[in-house]
């Protein structure tokens, strides 16, 4: 994931913890981009054949559509959390019980990035910005919090209070701390899908017409997993895209 675009390379804007990017593994980047553009009004810069799809909104960085080039990786949407050191938090990880899928390496233009996952097994990214001569960075998001965007991740987990235990040692300051406004919750995989479904996170985009735009999830090929629920960050509805990567709508 390289980014050139100028808007999208500024001074680090989020805290060590904060959700602070996202990408999809996809098999299909070009029928991605069909479908997220028609979901999300999302554009899309791509820097050479095969390489990471940007998506912006309004100009502005809001995600990545990555090539899967594995096909025993998962088609999925990944979270990123904002990280000071990776490879020390990575080393955190590690000794809390965790799970190193993908050591942390520099990834061009974007920064040190490492997949990880939580003693329960739902995996996350970890994201150190690349300092620049310049004292600029890539950040992450240009825009969050307003439909089209990413608007908040929550881990589905077999037992909270060992998540909560295992998040709050590791990113105290961004749940815990002082003007916190937490971006990530956690809730029971049984709350909302069967039982043999491992814990994960699920990205959540925001819309503006929740069944407005489950309608158009399924004009576009996508499906629809869980229909609209209530919750306390807003009204929810579980889908997938027409290639199997999974996120929800969030309508505040």
């Amino acid at each position: 994931m390289a980014e050139n675009g100028a808007s999208a390379r500024r001074a680090s804007a989020y805290a060590e913890g904060v959700p602070c990017w996202v990408d999809a593994q996809l098999p299909d980047v070009r029928a991605g981009k069909r479908f997220y553009g028609g979901l999300f009004g999302w554009t899309f810069e791509e820097m050479r054949p095969g390489a990471p799809a940007w998506a912006r909104l309004d100009g502005e960085p809001v995600a990545a559509l990555v090539p899967k080039v594995d096909g025993r990786m998962p088609t999925v949407w990944t979270v990123y959390f904002a990280a000071r050191d990776a490879v020390g938090l990575a080393g955190r990880i590690r000794e809390a019980g965790g799970q190193i899928v993908t050591p942390p390496e520099p990834v061009g233009g974007l920064g040190t990035t490492a997949l990880v996952a939580d003693p329960q097994g739902a995996v996350f990214a970890l994201l150190q910005p690349a300092q620049e001569a310049d004292g600029t960075a890539f950040a992450g998001f240009g825009r969050r919090h307003e439909p089209g965007a990413f608007a908040w991740a929550e881990l589905y987990t077999r037992d909270t209070e060992a998540a909560n235990a295992f998040y709050g040692d590791l990113f105290h300051d961004a749940l815990f701390g002082p003007g916190a406004a937490p971006d990530v919750g956690r809730a029971a995989v049984t709350d909302v899908f069967p039982a043999e479904m491992p814990p994960h996170f699920l990205v959540h985009f925001g819309v503006e017409d929740c069944e407005a735009a489950l309608a158009e999830v399924t004009r576009l090929g996508g499906r629809v997993r869980v229909p609209p629920f209530g919750t306390s960050y807003g009204t929810v509805a579980v889908v997938s895209d027409g290639q199997g990567a999974s996120f929800a709508l969030l309508q505040r």
